[in-house]
Order: C-alpha cells, then sequence, then structure tokens
C-alpha cells in the first residue's frame, strides 16, 4: 500500500500572477499573501471589477398584468 501524495500544487497567484502553494499550509490560498488577498478584495470593494450588463428595457422593469 502506498502512502497518499502530500506535494501541494502551485498556482499563479490571481494578483501578482507569482507562485502560490495551493495548499492548507497557505491561508491566503490561491493568493501567495495576505497583501494581494487584500489587494484583490479592495479591487472588488472599489468596483474595478465589474460584470457588464444592460439596463433593463421598460418591458422588463414593469411587472406583468395579472
Amino acid at each position: 500500500m502506498s502512502e497518499p501524495s502530500t506535494a501541494v500544487r502551485k498556482v499563479a497567484c490571481p494578483a501578482c500572477k507569482g507562485p502560490s502553494l495551493f495548499g492548507p499550509g497557505n491561508p491566503w490560498r490561491p493568493f501567495c499573501s495576505q497583501r494581494c488577498r487584500s489587494a484583490d478584495l479592495g479591487a472588488w470593494a472599489s468596483e474595478r471589477f465589474r460584470v457588464p450588463a444592460q439596463a433593463p428595457t421598460e418591458d422588463e422593469s414593469q411587472p406583468p398584468d395579472s
């Protein structure tokens, strides 16, 4: 019987693109550090990341007649 693999996968940090350990030993995963994690949170809070959307048309904004 073989032992389970303890190798930790390395991924690119979403913020700085540097190497980041993706495993239980990295409390900031998938980020490489607290700094990168905080920078990403700040970007979301300041609305730098947005999902494109169109304003609803007049027909969509009114409830259907019942």
